[in-house]
């Protein structure tokens, strides 16, 4: 069995159990990295059972780490572990640079790669699938391509990178369902897919209309209760819980969220540091929220808890 075929194996069957999570990336107060809290924060997210985990990603400030940070970063998220879900590490930037972070996660141990929007520029068609061609052809990692900005693949493509034999997957992030439902009949049956809409709860139930039930949880890093109860009552197809905690929790939580630029990780972070998880503030140009954003973030993630019987 080839090592792309594992993976896949391995994140279907993660992605059936449970939410994807993205661990956030600890500093410490001056901005230093945090090793100590990270492994402290990503141990944590293991022991609630999520399908997978996605470490140096979009919610774990990849765009801020240094080589050096992101192999510390990567290398514990895959002891931490230890086989028991795979580990899939965030690369960016151009192709060249995407491709040593590549070297640097390979060397690490991770189980497959999420290919990050490119830096900037917009491109055609041709370029987005040359980018992941190029990535491809200098790592033995399985990658997942990621559509969100300025990357947009259309069937066409999609069907191209699907022949690249280590490209095992996407993530969306634009939510236009319509060009996702063409892609997925576009895809072959054993490629994978993954709704990485931000605060994906929100959309979770027309994702899976259109063959996509996967989703990665920002919540899942500061109330894996909160995140796991919303997963268990979808697939229990429990339409009042999942309209209960989208009323009382997900919805006013966007609401906050899309006050400030940034706060899709500021929040996060935040409201995981109101839980005691040793994560620290995030590093510019993100802003941590303002007093009276984060009292609102407060009474907002006690009520939550309150909902699936836990506590702040």
């Amino acid at each position: 069995m080839s090592l792309a075929t594992d993976t896949t194996r391995r994140l279907r069957e993660g992605m059936a159990r449970g939410v994807l999570s993205f661990p956030l990336t600890s500093f410490h107060d001056d901005g230093t990295l945090d090793p100590d809290g990270f492994r402290a924060h990503v141990a944590a997210q293991i022991a609630t059972g999520p399908g997978a985990v996605f470490p140096a990603c979009g919610t774990g400030e990849f765009f801020s780490l240094d080589e050096d940070e992101y192999r510390q970063v990567v290398t514990i998220a895959v002891e931490e572990a230890a086989g028991s879900v795979p580990v899939v590490a965030g690369v960016g930037y151009g192709w060249a640079q995407a491709a040593r972070f590549a070297r640097i996660a390979e060397e690490a141990g991770a189980d497959a790669l999420l290919v990050l929007p490119h830096y900037l520029v917009a491109a055609p068609q041709d370029g987005l699938v040359a980018q992941v061609e190029r990535i491809a052809a200098r790592t033995r990692l399985p990658l997942i391509a990621y559509q969100r900005g300025q990357v947009a693949f259309t069937a066409a493509s999609l069907r191209r990178l699907a022949q690249i034999p280590t490209v095992i997957g996407l993530k969306d992030g634009h939510s236009d369902l319509d060009r996702l439902q063409r892609l997925t009949l576009a895809a072959p049956e054993d490629f994978l897919f993954f709704n990485g809409a931000s605060t994906a709860e929100i959309q979770a139930r027309a994702y899976a209309t259109v063959g996509v039930p996967a989703y990665s949880s920002a919540v899942h890093a500061f109330a894996p209760e909160i995140a796991n109860a919303f997963f268990a009552a979808l697939k229990a197809g429990d339409d009042s819980t999942v309209q209960k905690l989208l009323r009382d929790f997900y919805v006013p939580l966007v609401e906050l969220r899309d006050r400030v630029p940034g706060y899709a990780v500021s929040l996060v972070k935040a409201a995981a540091r109101l839980r005691g998880r040793p994560v620290g503030p995030v590093r510019a140009p993100l802003t941590d929220p303002s007093a009276a954003d984060l009292a609102e973030l407060r009474t907002l993630l006690a009520a939550g808890l309150d909902l699936v019987g836990a506590a702040l």
